[in-house]
């Protein structure tokens, strides 16, 4: 008799050898059921850990389906360009939300990465971005008060940092090294994101400099949901 863990492992093996397309159909509760010598709950179980991992979606009352992985998002990872840019230029239907804009905390990390003095004042503007009124997207940017004097004013209503940043007068952008990392989202990041606590996000910190000053415009983490983009690295 297998347990679930083992059904899991074995129909993720069938998706991703191929076995099942796209949006095929898989067998129901009851033929997995049969097939693996198991309780119907166990199937249903299963199904439950393939679709909080991204495999299979469900149809009320058809039953559950391959999710297709493959039409992901191509998203190249540099800071030259902004992402809401990236996003229109690919033809998506994009939409771009601030949902937050405080005042933090001394924090050494950040501060350092923003190259600015303890006794500054920095805020956090967080925007979710959406691809067809599904979120994708969480990022957050670090500014210190010292470069950007009313960003505690507007901050709220900013929806594209970089258009932020031309209003300023900064009109071209590099990147600071970057750090890439993968973590599975908090309650507060699924409810954000409206995934499963099983799908990882990719986490990208970095900085957005003014290339003619090379004055440190904002230290940036972005939380990327992993089912919805594949990533270029140049």
């Amino acid at each position: 008799m297998s347990n679930e863990m083992e059904i899991v492992d074995k129909l993720m093996l069938l998706i991703v050898s191929g076995k099942y397309s796209a949006h095929d159909r898989l067998p129901s509760e009851n033929e997995i059921a049969d097939n693996y010598k198991v309780p119907r709950i166990t199937a249903r179980k299963a199904y439950e850990r393939l679709e909080e991992s991204g495999y299979i979606y469900k149809k009320q009352g058809k039953g559950s389906y391959v999710k297709d992985r493959y039409r992901q998002i191509e998203l190249v990872l540099t800071g030259d360009v902004s992402f809401s840019q990236k996003m229109i230029e690919k033809g998506y239907k994009f939409q771009s939300k601030t949902i937050f804009c405080k005042e933090i905390n001394y924090n050494k990390k950040i501060y350092n990465s923003l190259e600015t003095d303890e006794d500054d004042r920095v805020f956090k503007v967080g925007r979710l971005r959406y691809i067809d009124q599904q979120p994708i997207a969480l990022h957050i940017s670090y500014v210190a008060k010292s470069v950007f004097n009313d960003i505690d004013v507007v901050g709220a209503d900013i929806t594209s940092m970089f258009n932020y940043y031309n209003d300023k007068g900064y009109t071209e952008f590099c990147s600071k090294p970057s750090i890439l990392s993968v973590s599975f989202p908090t309650e507060s990041q699924r409810k954000l994101l409206d995934c499963p606590y099983l799908i990882p996000l990719l986490v990208l910190e970095s900085g957005c400099m003014d290339k003619k000053t090379s004055k440190v415009l904002e230290y940036i983490k972005i939380f990327y949901r992993s089912d919805c983009f594949s990533y270029v690295i140049p």
